[in-house]
Formats: C-alpha cells, structure tokens, sequence
C-alpha cells in the first residue's frame, strides 16, 4: 500500500503525533500529597457503599477514610485518615 501511495504522488501519511503530556488535566488540590489506595470488590459492595453516602449525605471516600481509621483503631494503631 505504500508503494502505491509512492508511486500515484499521493502524499504519504504521516504518523499521528505522540500526545502532548503538559496537555493533560492538572491534579486536583485536594488530591495533591495523596496515593490512591485501591481494591477490587463485588459490586454489591459498591452499592452498599454508595447507597450509606447517600443517606448520610457524604462520600464514598470519607466512609472509607472512617472505616480505616477504625481499622487502624482496632488493630493499635493511630488515627491517621482525615475527614
């Protein structure tokens, strides 16, 4: 195919550009100093989840963030989760 192309004069394609890094979102203040800490789990647990946000008008990341500082609690450990 791009011998034809060579041949007919058409142009040659040229290849995409590699993406710009400095184009990509800025990190989020509140993520700044932070490291994402993740699990795979069913996805009833998820919506357990989303659904206690929901009825104590808060979010997913601030249960988690009480449930590992209970965690920490239960295994003599100190509070170290802000909220």
């Amino acid at each position: 195919m791009l011998d034809r192309a060579k041949g007919s004069g058409e142009a040659m394609p040229t290849p995409s550009p590699k993406p710009d890094i400095s184009s990509r979102k800025p990190t989020l203040n509140g993520r700044k100093g932070t490291k994402l800490i993740g699990g795979h789990f069913s996805p009833e647990v998820s919506t357990q989840l989303r659904i206690i946000a929901a009825e104590e008008g808060t979010t997913v990341q601030s249960l988690l963030g009480e449930a590992l500082d209970d965690l920490f609690v239960k295994k003599g450990r100190s509070r170290i989760v802000s909220g």
